[in-house]
């Protein structure tokens, strides 16, 4: 796959329009920071539960990013994010490539190859945008992440790039080719208009939020057109007695006749004690869910801000707490009371090695119910090593 001349196009557009909005009252400032890392992965696989039945899987990875700010002027931001990853092992395939190009919006800006015996690349442009403030007014163009979101875990307000918590390699999560434009109504309240670039109005995202706050909390409601169904939806943050309460929901109907709306909805509570112990709980209700799938749902259902889960039920909880100033420890459960009664573990440790580098040891295993007892069909270890620049 190349990078085609619609790309090119792009960017020929960025450059003229920064040349256009630029002003001489304060010379460029351009500053590049970013990461290296490396993800050691194992996966096994326990079809039966059976020796015979065991497939082991090796993959590493080495990810560079390079995210790039030039401040044109006061009031003109460009932006752009290059994520760039090498593979090799088992699992680094050409089909594997190809999936990795979802992460794409509307354009295509990526490259990547397997050459199908263990070695594969991929880059590709992360963000790219214009971001224009005056005042009280704020307008970005380009790849950008458009983060409607309230909730830590499950997002049914992110209805433009919506993100999986397991996903925990891609802390920038996705971006959407879109024009966004906010105006901010006071300290704590804004009104703001997004739209994402698409062919057709199956396809399209357009819609509108406001924020607001009263009584100590955080509120908003958005509306819109979302992929040929129509949305309302809303959320809010606050606390009670020390304790973060947050929650969100959308409600979807199809403009399509005889098809029935859906709705997700999750809360969720977080606490930390006067020991530094972190608490978090969550809860999911996804309509569009699931309570007789298989635990094979997990691993091919189509994200969305509609389907962020699965299943129709599930419950989240998670502890953290630092063991020492520079090594953390963690445990987060997803349980789904669904016929397999799917629950998905996440232990993680972190350590800091040096001021710009890190360590961190994540666990991820998949548990089903089988007859009275549970049983893992399929776990992953993951060794990572950063070193931010």
């Amino acid at each position: 796959m190349n990078l085609n001349a619609t790309t090119l196009t792009i960017a020929a557009l960025f450059f003229s329009a920064t040349m256009a909005f630029s002003q001489p009252e304060a010379p460029p400032k351009l500053t590049i920071d970013g990461y290296v890392k490396d993800l050691q992965t194992v996966f096994v696989f326990n079809a039966k539960s059976t020796l015979g039945d065991i497939f082991i899987y090796d993959q590493n990875q080495i990810h560079n990013r390079i995210n790039v700010k030039w401040q044109v002027a006061p009031s003109l931001l460009f932006k752009v994010d290059f994520r760039n990853r090498l593979f090799w092992g088992d699992l680094s395939t050409q089909s594997m490539i190809d999936g990795l190009d979802t992460a794409n919006d509307y354009f295509d800006l990526s490259i990547g190859k397997s050459n199908d015996k263990g070695l594969a690349y991929h880059a590709m442009i992360d963000r790219l945008y214009l971001e224009w403030i005056k005042g009280n007014w704020e307008l970005r163009l380009g790849r950008q992440r458009i983060n409607w979101g309230i909730s830590t875990v499950w997002n049914p307000n992110d209805i433009f790039n919506a993100f999986s918590f397991t996903d925990f390699d891609y802390e920038e999560r996705p971006g959407s080719d879109a024009l966004r434009v906010r105006y901010y109504t006071g300290f704590a309240s804004s009104i703001e208009v997004a739209a994402k670039m698409a062919d057709s109005i199956e396809a399209a995202v357009i819609a509108g939020m406001w924020r607001f706050n009263t009584g100590g909390y955080d509120f908003q409601v958005l509306g819109g057109l979302v992929e040929n169904e129509l949305a309302l939806g809303g959320g809010w943050a606050g606390n009670i007695k020390g304790a973060g309460f947050k929650g969100e929901f959308t409600y979807f109907q199809p403009l399509e006749k005889k098809k029935s709306g859906s709705i997700a909805a999750t809360i969720g509570v977080d606490y930390m004690t006067g020991k530094s112990l972190y608490l978090s709980s969550g809860f999911l209700f996804n309509s569009n869910g699931a309570t007789d799938g298989s635990l094979a749902s997990l691993f091919d259902f189509a994200l969305s801000a509609k389907n962020l889960y699965p299943y129709k039920y599930s419950i989240f909880l998670q502890g953290g707490y630092p063991i020492t100033p520079l090594l953390n420890g963690g445990l987060a459960l997803i349980y789904s009371p669904s016929k397999v009664h799917a629950t998905f573990l996440n232990p993680t440790i972190t350590y800091s090695i040096a001021e710009n580098w890190d360590i961190d040891l994540v666990g991820q295993i998949a548990l089903e119910k089988e007859g009275k007892t549970f049983r893992s069909p399929i776990q992953a270890v993951f060794l990572r090593v950063k070193m931010s620049y």
